[in-house]
């Protein structure tokens, strides 16, 4: 896949004026892949506000980076060839101590870089339909391995292969398995605990495809539901279509989160769903934009946006159901297919 790093480059320039700097210079990782096609542990971009740009790394990656499309590449010493006075730094990114050392009149500024790369284009928005898919198909061919006696860590390690086989270059992230009791744990790691008959097990995980990143979650039944467990899951699944259905071009992100998370308070659960409602994907598993209660901005058109709402009762147990949606101009596009009706095992 190949991408228009030049014209990336030239809207990240535009926007550079109005920020007060004559430069920016891009420390992230993933902001110099994106602004260069440059996957490494070291290296920085400067772009200026006329469009120039200079891509600077180490002899580790100074022959793959002279390949791509940067007019001028050197290996480097980013205090002596990169920062200049006027020049802005990505604040979230440079250590206190390098802005010190440097101490050459730069600008911190907040998130520029990931603002531009919250709309997606064809290209990516391929990569990560690609990364979903595999992620559907890996659930679909692990679910039939789901029963009483396999531990969390066996079934994390079972979804983490089959991703693998499929075509991923890894897991997105790592995969959390929650049964029983630990499904009330949001972000649980999974253990040696074993699953057993009548436990509710949620299950998130994604793949990552070609440095995209998919994010899933699923919910299931070791046996017929409880009372109890149909009642939560249904009122989550209601709350996810309603997050869903939210989400629009031009939505506030205070507000998509404020439909889910109203479901879920009139039911009495308010204070066990204790999470935002979703974040963007791409480059990294978690980006702009994010949904939560005290979230501000609007969504654009053709944004990555997961949806995953949960009620999780301490001790208990707990549901979540997440999926990965583009904002389109007539209604999200769904990329996570997987059924969200409740699978009994």
């Amino acid at each position: 896949m190949t991408f228009d790093y030049v014209a990336r480059r030239a809207r990240l320039a535009e926007l550079l004026p109005a920020r007060g700097v004559d430069a920016l210079l891009v420390t992230s990782p993933v902001n110099v892949r994106y602004l260069t096609g440059l996957a490494s542990s070291n290296a920085a971009v400067l772009v200026r506000a006329d469009g120039t740009a200079l891509l600077a790394t180490d002899n580790r990656y100074i022959e793959a980076a002279r390949a791509l499309d940067v007019p001028s590449v050197e290996a480097y010493d980013v205090a002596e060839q990169l920062a200049e006075p006027g020049v802005g730094i990505e604040a979230a990114w440079m250590s206190v101590a390098t802005y010190r050392r440097l101490d050459k009149g730069l600008v911190p500024l907040e998130p520029v870089v990931e603002l531009l790369r919250a709309v997606k284009d064809d290209g990516e928005l391929e990569l990560l339909r690609t990364a979903c898919q595999i992620t559907d198909q890996a659930f679909a061919d692990v679910s039939v391995k789901i029963a009483p006696g396999i531990t969390e860590r066996d079934l994390a390690r079972l979804l983490d292969n089959r991703m693998t086989e499929l075509g991923a270059d890894k897991p997105a992230f790592d995969t959390i398995v929650a049964a029983g009791e630990n499904g009330a744990i949001p972000h649980h790691a999974p253990t040696g605990r074993q699953l057993r008959a009548g436990d509710l097990v949620t299950m998130d995980f994604g793949a990552r495809y070609q440095g995209y990143h998919a994010d899933m979650t699923r919910t299931v039944c070791l046996g017929a539901p409880a009372a109890w467990q149909r009642e939560i899951y249904d009122l989550v699944a209601e709350a996810q279509r309603a997050g869903r259905h939210a989400l629009a071009p031009g939505a506030g992100a205070k507000e998509v989160d404020a439909a889910a998370r109203t479901v879920i308070e009139d039911a009495g659960h308010g204070e066990h769903f204790r999470h935002g409602l979703g974040h963007g994907v791409g480059l990294e598993i978690h980006e702009e934009p994010f949904l939560g209660p005290s979230r501000t901005g609007r969504l654009e058109d053709r944004v990555p946006i997961t949806v995953e709402p949960g009620v999780y009762l301490p001790g208990r147990g707990g549901v979540r159901i997440e999926d990965t949606l583009v904002t389109r101009e007539g209604g999200p596009e769904l990329f996570t297919k997987t059924t969200k009706e409740l699978l009994v095992l």
